[in-house]
Formats: structure tokens, C-alpha cells, sequence
């Protein structure tokens, strides 16, 4: 018999009925931790802990003495031995050297057994103490023991081109302030090529597991770039930032806290989060990440990126894994919540600009439909993106004290195919909002009152995944960013002629994991809107290079 089947450092039953074929230069750390365990749920300590161990075993005195004398043998999570398997080099080495720990006694058996051994023992005690002290400086040197840090980093390139016979009209904004309105913009002051960048570093810190303590740091410095929606705000990236308009200005970009209620319920409570960010069930499959009107689900009123003070709750069906789920969300938001002058902010009264947000759908993993609507305060940004006639803000500043409100509709639906090829996900949105600004003038320019009452609008994204290449996407979407379609008096019109056309299209190059290249078009076709005068027209055509590293 050999020397090893007398100690028996192997799996005992037929551990040595297999060639042990394992060379000293490849260390496989799955087979040492299956024979290396030293913690005290492996451990066994009696053999009648194996249910696979029989007294009838030709081993089962051996081993029985092994466990109870040296207790250095481990089994497996389930209460087996599975002695009968084969057996690597690597896993005889790492059961030898956690018995040699445990034996004061070095029989001729146990020498044997270490010059046979002699080369995985080394290299094994030698990477075990090599990881140890990588594992040691990291802990000293970690940055936290409850936080990791997520980020990434866009860089844009590109430049727009505008046509047709007229100019922007001023950025001026909200009803009683249209004194500018008509003032015009050369839209040539922003036809340069810029190269931009947009910088997130995510904080994620988590105290049981199951809860998100959510902070994000961002910086970027697109005050000054077209990109920003200027002259026209369709313009705008998702992915255009500047903190408070001001170029390369670190600061806190989101904070909030987001924690389980029970095994259906979660939570959210921050000083910054977005409406948009806690939604029961994402509305589309399309992620393009350029045009930020394209990421509001065709739906720009609803889905206005509210930013702010919010509480939130969340409610998701229990079922298996891929089955079809019910789901349902609510939050309130004030982004004046931080302003201590009640004529001026606060939480719940009315200069807190707020935006009350549910949503409720059915969802699978293959599809998804939607329905949501959203309460807007007046003041606030009634929506976020559109023609620059819809624009115009709740004002709460009127003459005759009346209220200025809108609840605002959303109904999205998405598909995506279950195998990527030549078919698309489909992503389709529309929205409408019913506005009541009271009988304040937000039409000045035409001298009577005009009072938006009703917008809509609507978008289709189709998006290809491993399109051309295994992980790379191709994407195109279109549709009407926010137009108005009703007014409360069309003196002076004849009726809303605010329609317009927004398209991108897109391929994201996957380079690697972290890095991906997108190179992308976009047109606009009347950004003006109702403000695009008879027999003149205005269109934008754009073209960028957005790049992402994550890290």
C-alpha cells in the first residue's frame, strides 16, 4: 500500500483510484478551498457527520481516526465526503499541509508523503502567503468597509449646424417675463465644435446588505456648450453637466438613502434624489444615453427629472424569477425643500415647486407596460423638454392669486427580443399634461390672453444589441419632444401650431468592458415651435463622438 493511502490525505474511499495529474506550476484555488477549509462550518468532527461514509468502506476505520485524532479533514456544505471522486495534486497538498499543522509526530509515512509533495506544498504555503499579505495591506489601506466607489467618465465631441430662415428666440423664460422672449439669438454663436466631459464618482455604502446609503459626486463643464440646450433646449445631452452653470465645480449631485420595508416594500429618503431614479419598472429598453429628450420615455412632462428633497415608496410583486410582476411607486419631490423661507421653498406648501410621481405597471423580463402620471406644482419646470413655446413655466406670480397646476400622463410599452439578431427592442411612449395657469397672460408678445392648456407628445426607440459584433449596440429613435395642442383663448392664432421633430441615431462601439465608443447624429426639425414665424422655417442637424470609461 502506499504511504499516501496509509495516511490517507485524499478523499479516503478511492481517492488514489484516479492518476493524480496536476502540474506544480498551476494552482487551482477552487480544488484547494474544497480540501482546505478551515472554518468551523466545514469542520467535522465525527465521521457519522459524512452521509456518504459507511462502516462496510474499506477506509472508514482510517478516516474515523483521522477526524478524531487530527481533526484536519473537512467535508462539503451539504454533509458529504465524496471520497469516491478523483482527486488533483493541489487538493492531496492542501489536505497534507492542514493534518501537518495539526501533527507534532513525523513518522517515515510523513516524510514520504512531503518529498512526494515537496513542490505543491511550496508553491501552495507560498501564494497562500503571498495573498495573506495582499490581503492584510488592503484592509489597511481600504477606503471603507461598508463603501465601494463606482464612476465613470463621458467625453464629447461634436458640433451642430443650424438651417432654415430664423433665429432662436431668447432663453428668457416663464409667463410675465416674455418681454425677451422675441429677442433674437444668433445661432451661430454656438455652431463651434467643443469637446466636453462629464465626470460621476458613486459612492454606494450599504449597512446590512440590503440598504443603499447613495451618494454621487459630479463635475463637468458643459455651462458654454451647445450640448447644454443652447440656443434651443432639445439640444441638451443626457450626459451635459455643470454644477449650478458653472464649469469643472465638484459637488454633490445626488444623496439619498434607500432601504427594504418587510419582503415587497422599499423605501427612499434623501436631500437629493430624482423622480425619475425610483420608479417601480424602467418604461423602456432604450439606453442611448445622447439626446436628453430620448431618455424620457416619450413622455417629457411625466418624467421631468424632478430633482430634490423626496421621500418615496415602492411596491414589487413576489414571483419566480422571469415570471410576469405587478409593481407600483410613488414619490414626492420639492427642489426648493432646502429653502428655509416659506415664500420661497420648504416642503409642502406651494413655493416648493413639487412634483407628486406614481407609477404602476406589469413587467417581465422580455417586455414591459407602464402607466404614470405626475402632479406639478406651479413654479415648476412644467416640462422637461420641448418646443420653446411649451416651455413656459407655472408661474406662481400672477396678478389675480389664482392657482397654476398640471397633472401630466404617461403610458409607455417595450419589447425586446429574448435572442439578439436582426430583430429590435421596441420602446414606445406618449404623454399629454392638462394645464391650468388661471387667466394669466403667458402670451404677451400677441397682446390677449393665451393660455397653454393641454400638451402631448410621443417617441419610438428601437435598439439593436451585438449588432454587427458581440457587444456592440445599434440605435435610432424618433418622435414629438413636448408641443402644445390646445389653448384657452386663440386669439391672435390660428389654433396651436407647435409641432416638431426630434431623431438620433447611434452605434456604441464596445471596446472593452470599460470602455465604449459611440458615435452618433441627431436632427431637429422647428425647436421654435409655435415661435417659428409663417414662411420661415429652422432646423438643427448635429454630430458627436461620445466616449465612456467606467472604472
Amino acid at each position: 500500500m502506499k504511504p499516501f493511502q496509509k495516511f490517507l490525505l485524499a478523499p479516503v474511499v478511492a481517492g488514489l483510484a484516479s492518476p493524480l495529474a496536476a502540474s506544480a506550476g498551476e494552482l487551482n484555488l477552487s480544488d484547494v478551498n474544497r480540501y482546505a477549509r478551515s472554518s468551523s462550518a466545514a469542520q467535522v468532527t465525527s465521521i457519522s457527520q459524512f452521509s456518504d461514509v459507511r462502516p462496510t468502506d474499506w477506509a472508514y476505520q482510517a478516516l474515523s481516526n483521522l477526524i478524531e485524532r487530527y481533526g484536519c479533514v473537512a467535508g462539503y456544505p451539504n454533509g458529504t465526503y465524496k471520497g469516491g471522486q478523483a482527486m488533483t495534486r493541489y487538493e492531496a497538498a492542501a489536505l497534507l499541509n492542514a493534518c501537518l499543522d495539526r501533527i507534532s509526530e513525523v513518522t517515515d509515512e510523513l516524510k514520504k508523503l512531503m518529498a512526494e509533495f515537496e513542490k505543491e506544498l511550496a508553491v501552495l504555503r507560498g501564494r497562500v502567503d503571498g495573498l495573506e499579505a495582499k490581503v492584510g495591506e488592503l484592509e489597511a489601506t481600504q477606503f471603507s468597509t461598508t463603501t465601494k466607489l463606482q464612476g465613470d467618465t463621458v467625453f464629447v465631441l461634436g458640433a451642430p449646424a443650424f438651417g432654415g430662415s430664423q433665429d432662436a428666440p431668447s432663453q428668457a423664460s416663464g409667463a410675465g417675463r416674455n418681454a425677451n422672449r422675441y429677442a433674437a439669438t444668433n445661432r451661430e454663436n454656438w455652431g463651434a465644435t467643443t469637446f466636453n466631459y462629464d465626470v460621476r464618482l458613486n459612492l454606494n455604502t450599504s449597512f446590512t446588505g440590503k440598504d443603499l446609503l447613495y451618494t454621487r459626486l459630479r463635475a463637468g463643464n458643459f455651462a458654454n456648450s451647445a450640448f447644454s440646450g443652447q440656443p434651443y433646449n432639445l439640444m441638451a445631452l443626457d450626459r451635459a453637466y455643470s454644477t449650478n452653470g458653472e464649469n469643472d465645480v465638484l459637488g454633490i449631485d445626488r444623496l439619498y438613502y434607500r432601504f427594504p420595508i418587510g419582503s415587497s416594500f422599499t423605501a427612499l429618503i434623501g436631500a437629493k434624489a430624482r423622480n425619475t431614479e425610483f420608479l417601480a419598472i424602467r418604461p423602456s429598453f432604450y439606453d442611448a444615453g445622447l439626446l436628453d429628450v430620448f431618455a424620457l420615455h416619450g413622455a417629457p412632462a411625466t418624467y421631468n427629472k424632478a430633482t430634490g428633497a423626496m421621500g418615496g415608496l415602492m411596491w414589487k410583486q413576489k414571483v419566480k424569477k422571469g415570471n410576469p410582476y405587478f409593481a407600483i411607486s410613488t414619490s414626492y419631490v420639492a427642489p426648493n425643500g432646502d429653502n428655509g423661507n416659506p415664500n420661497e421653498g420648504g416642503l409642502f406648501n406651494d413655493a416648493s415647486r413639487a412634483s407628486f410621481t406614481t407609477q404602476i405597471g406589469l413587467a417581465a423580463p422580455q417586455w414591459a407596460l407602464t402607466a404614470a402620471w405626475r402632479y406639478g406644482q406651479c413654479d415648476d419646470n412644467m416640462t422637461r423638454r420641448g418646443t420653446q413655446f411649451a416651455r413656459q413655466r407655472l408661474d406662481c406670480a400672477y396678478d389675480d392669486g389664482g392657482s397654476a397646476y398640471s397633472n401630466n400622463f404617461a403610458v409607455t410599452a417595450a419589447w425586446q427580443p429574448v435572442t439578439t439578431g436582426w430583430i429590435p427592442s421596441i420602446s414606445l411612449g406618449w404623454g399629454i399634461s392638462s394645464i391650468n395657469q388661471a387667466d394669466f397672460d403667458v402670451d404677451q408678445a400677441y397682446g390677449s390672453p393665451n393660455n397653454i392648456t393641454q400638451t402631448q407628445s410621443w417617441s419610438v426607440g428601437l435598439q439593436w444589441k451585438d449588432a454587427f459584433a458581440k457587444g456592440n449596440s445599434l440605435g435610432m429613435a424618433v418622435g414629438q419632444p413636448t408641443f402644445v395642442t390646445a389653448l384657452e383663448n386663440n386669439d391672435g392664432f390660428d389654433g396651436p401650431n407647435d409641432g416638431n421633430y426630434a431623431w438620433e441615431w447611434w452605434y456604441r462601439f464596445q471596446v472593452t468592458d470599460n470602455i465604449s465608443i459611440t458615435p452618433a447624429l441627431f436632427y431637429l426639425s422647428r425647436p421654435n415651435g409655435q415661435y417659428t414665424a409663417n414662411g420661415e422655417t429652422n432646423n438643427v442637424f448635429g454630430g458627436l463622438i461620445q466616449t465612456q470609461f467606467k472604472f
